[in-house]
């Protein structure tokens, strides 16, 4: 973002532009038999790769929601002051995969206790997709000269107890290689964009979400912060955001996105 940007220079003012297209509910329509989702879980590049990875999403994007503005652009909701949130819109065939599947990795993804920010301490590198989806072992991607360390503070999420996501417990002495352009990235992965949330869009979806939230919530020592809302309408993000690991990123490192991958996640661009 440009340093006018940074000063709100040339950028929409969500109080002159708020409409009601934005607050009202998504209206895209699912390919037929399937059905939507969509989760806010901090920057959404890894999130969507672990998404493409599960079996029975047959589609995923992300995008902007939960905002005052129509028609968003990045630089939009990265100035703090349209509300939208980051999210992965899942597409899903109920007959392969459950919504508590893709709760399940909601969970397991990221720090729900952490308001507005997913911190490096809580680095993808180490988490995983469920072991249960893993039928191929591949080598991990290449990795960058400079080494970032991984903060042994790191939470731990065990799975809730229908699951079989295995919990996060990373080695404290392990690093992680990233550029350190992509490290002060994720280190500025501050802000309203970057907070957790469930948005349903069936009563089923809800009454799932918030007995899901009640079971993690007895395994943490702190206060969950997810918020658990009705879908609102979903703008897609630009095209070089979408699917963005899967295609290499900054980099050209691609990252499988084979259903049943359990490779980490590195989201060093």
């Amino acid at each position: 973002m440009s340093w006018l940007n940074k000063l709100s220079f040339g950028l929409r003012s969500s109080s002159a532009d708020s409409s009601p297209i934005a607050q009202g509910a998504d209206d895209d329509i699912p390919a037929p038999g399937q059905l939507f989702a969509q989760f806010g879980l901090g920057c959404f590049w890894g999130p969507e790769l672990a998404y493409q990875r599960v079996p029975g999403v047959t589609k995923t994007e992300v995008g902007y929601t939960q905002g005052y503005l129509h028609n968003p652009t990045y630089e939009d909701i990265c100035s703090g002051t349209t509300n939208h949130s980051e999210v992965v819109r899942v597409q899903y065939d109920p007959k392969d995969c459950s919504y508590d599947t893709l709760l399940d990795v909601f969970w397991a993804r990221h720090d729900p206790t952490t308001p507005n920010r997913q911190s490096q301490n809580f680095h993808e590198t180490y988490l995983r997709q469920p072991s249960s989806y893993s039928t191929v072992n591949r080598t991990p991607a290449p990795t960058q000269p400079e080494a970032t360390p991984l903060l042994p503070t790191a939470p731990q999420f065990p799975s809730s107890p229908s699951s079989s996501l295995p919990p996060f417990n990373p080695p404290a002495n392990q690093t992680v290689s990233a550029s350190s352009a992509e490290s002060n990235r994720r280190g500025n992965d501050v802000g309203t964009q970057y907070r957790s949330g469930i948005y349903f869009y069936t009563p089923e979806q809800e009454k799932a979400a918030l007995e899901s939230r009640d079971r993690q919530q007895k395994l943490l020592n702190r206060k969950i912060v997810s918020e658990i809302l009705p879908g609102k309408k979903f703008y897609r993000a630009e095209e070089y955001h979408q699917q963005y690991l899967a295609k290499g990123g900054r980099f050209g490192f691609r990252q499988s996105s084979e259903k049943g991958c359990n490779d980490p996640i590195r989201c060093y661009g």
